[in-house]
């Protein structure tokens, strides 16, 4: 099982790092081949995806990927930004579906931002379409006026847009996932305003017939960002287009008391896919060995689950995740009284100890 690893910027080395830790614990024959990508890629060959890695993400079984960006890239043009890698992965390999799961684990109720009871429990499956919608729609650019006498007519635009079948397939991962849950699905739309939200709305009703066991809801994203944090548990799955769902999930990671948490699977239609943290590159505290590697360790357990067919492996690594968390372990961001302050490195041997 060929595995790419990119770690990319900011926090991404250290906290795959871990993630790699606690695959090698395993005693999986794994062929991993580590590869650059953002920041460093582009300060080492002038891209922030270069040939090689793009080459090497291709030929791989899946991904592992940390995360990509830091500000002092952000005078670059944009095609030259860390970002772009992430970007180019999507396009290249096809990775139109993204599971971001919200799942508040008993042991950090507290570390929640809202009351107990409202997320006590909770456990949602965001599914974000991921390779069309305003990142991807053409046209797109800027328009700069030329005329001196008005000043700030500068123009920038970008193209929201969707075909039935990007939609379709989106639609059909949506419902297949709800039947293996709770057989419930709410999409997410704006179809009061946009004509791109309209035809979301009917091709999702449409492919709905074929799914009689599964009920279906619609909701505008407003009213849906409203609830995630009114009422978070009236959901189960989520599906939503390419900007509402980078929004909504990581909303819904807040929830849980850490994005620090929340791992993420990015998959295309041969069950190929990337994974990776649902947070950034966080350039603030890299190097400090003060990030929580859990979100990449879950990540790398997604893999495991969903690309490599390694369904136990998973289980026995989330269950180790559970482990470590009961015997108060915390890294900063999920740190309360009481609980036993770690690093980064800490926080990985401990899982590996419980695997």
């Amino acid at each position: 099982m060929k595995i790419a690893v990119l770690p990319g910027d900011g926090i991404g080395t250290e906290i795959v790092a871990e993630a790699v830790k606690v695959l090698s614990a395993l005693g999986l024959q794994l062929e991993l081949e580590h590869a650059l990508v953002g920041g460093a890629a582009y300060e080492a060959h002038g891209h922030p995806l270069p040939e090689s890695t793009l080459t090497l993400a291709q030929s791989a079984d899946a991904i592992l990927f940390g995360a990509v960006g830091d500000w002092k890239y952000d005078a670059l043009e944009r095609s030259l930004r860390p970002e772009q890698a992430i970007l180019g992965l999507r396009k290249h390999l096809g990775l139109f579906a993204n599971f971001r799961p919200a799942i508040c684990h008993e042991q950090l109720v507290g570390a929640s931002s809202l009351k107990p009871e409202l997320i006590a429990g909770l456990d949602i499956l965001i599914i974000r379409e991921l390779t069309g919608d305003i990142y991807f729609g053409q046209p797109r650019g800027r328009r700069v006026a030329t005329d001196g006498h008005f000043p700030g007519s500068d123009e920038g635009f970008d193209t929201m847009r969707y075909s039935r079948p990007e939609i379709e397939r989106i639609a059909h991962v949506a419902f297949q996932a709800a039947q293996k849950r709770s057989g419930r699905v709410t999409s997410v739309d704006k179809a009061n305003v946009l004509e791109t939200s309209q035809l979301w709305r009917d091709v999702m009703i449409d492919v709905a017939r074929h799914y009689p066991d599964v009920a279906l809801d619609h909701m505008y994203v407003d009213n849906a960002a409203m609830q995630l944090v009114r009422a978070p548990k009236k959901f189960d799955v989520v599906v939503t287009g390419n900007l509402f769902g980078d929004i909504l999930s990581d909303e819904a990671s807040m929830l849980t008391g850490s994005i620090g948490m929340l791992p993420s699977a990015s998959l295309n239609a041969n069950g190929q896919g990337l994974y990776e943290p649902s947070h950034g590159s966080a350039p603030d505290i890299a190097g400090k060995g003060i990030a929580n590697p859990l979100a990449t360790i879950l990540s790398a357990a997604m893999m495991l689950r969903f690309s490599l067919n390694q369904a136990q492996a998973a289980e026995r690594i989330e269950a180790a995740v559970k482990k470590v968390l009961t015997q108060g372990l915390r890294t900063p961001d999920i740190y309360s009284d009481g609980c036993t302050r770690v690093s980064t490195a800490q926080m990985g041997d401990a899982v590996v100890h419980a695997l």
